[in-house]
């Protein structure tokens, strides 16, 4: 069994956060000793409830650079796509309202909200994944849930919409300068995301697809986060081992518990870092 088919049935059957440790102490056999005194201090850390900022963000912080040169604390960077590196330039009811008012959608931008989160979070009993392929199945049923309009022009019509650059910004304007920034200090990028595969699209209408060495989504890899087969999929792409990985993402289930039963670091976006300039810096690259 492969390391990502059999990561991916213990996560079937384990608690989300079954990993939580494995970040911070497991090992590669050649760096036993780096590893030990170290790893011994984060675990009970981890053990008390406690994350690397109680810890000690600094000791933390040195004490991953002594795993590798002395300069950088990770070798490679994932991040999430949407709440992380994009957000919808719009509110999305407010889009579904405008573009559903000429198809007879009569919902207020508050019901239809309502609506659509009651049906995001139904169980989808379709398939054992939201996003299959192009994901049309699934968000042809939000839609209509959410607006109470099936009309097929006004599906596609939203469809397509939210494969343009108008639907998206990126959430830090200086994303492009601190991703140059890392790759040219060796660190190597990846996107991680539940999302369809419309993603790729969505990153060239934004100009940013080139900035990434490997696109992980989810509607190809056949896995969702939290599960870790999707994080474990991304390494395998950036060829490093989990331990030498860091994946920052706005959801703590999915992006903090997932990318740490994978065996990788994890910084909460908004909380523990706020930036990629700060991203950047934390990993030991100044921009």
């Amino acid at each position: 069994m492969s390391v990502i088919a059999s990561a991916s049935a213990r996560w079937r059957n384990a608690a989300p956060c079954v990993g939580v440790l494995r970040g911070v102490i497991s090992c590669r056999d050649g760096d036993q000793r780096r590893w030990h005194s170290g790893a011994a201090a984060a675990a009970a850390a981890v053990i008390e409830g406690r994350g690397p900022e109680m810890w000690g963000l600094k000791d933390y912080l040195d004490y991953r650079r002594s795993l590798y040169d002395g300069v950088l604390t990770h070798k490679a960077l994932m991040v999430d796509a949407v709440g992380t590196l994009v957000l919808p330039s719009q509110p999305m009811a407010q889009i579904y309202r405008e573009i559903g008012e000429k198809y007879g959608v009569e919902y207020s931008e508050d019901e239809i909200l309502n609506r659509y989160r009651r049906a995001y979070e139904q169980p989808w009993g379709r398939s054992r994944l939201r996003y299959v392929n192009d994901g049309r199945p699934f968000w042809k049923f939000i839609v209509s849930s959410s607006t109470g309009c099936s009309d097929s022009q006004y599906f596609e019509e939203l469809y397509d919409y939210y494969m343009t650059e108008k639907a998206w910004h990126l959430c830090d304007p200086e994303a492009e300068k601190v991703f140059t920034a890392l790759r040219k200090a060796g660190v190597k990028l990846a996107i991680v995301s539940n999302f369809d595969t419309r993603l790729r699209t969505v990153l060239r209408a934004l100009n940013c697809d080139d900035w990434f060495d490997a696109v992980t989504v989810s509607a190809e890899v056949e896995a969702e986060k939290p599960n870790p087969t999707i994080f474990l999929k991304a390494c395998e792409l950036l060829s490093i081992n989990p331990e030498d990985a860091v994946h920052v993402g706005d959801d703590r289930r999915n992006d903090i518990w997932g990318a740490r039963d994978a065996g990788c670091d994890a910084w909460l976006w908004g909380s523990d870092v706020c930036s990629f300039k700060e991203v950047a810096n934390r990993i030991g690259v100044q921009v």
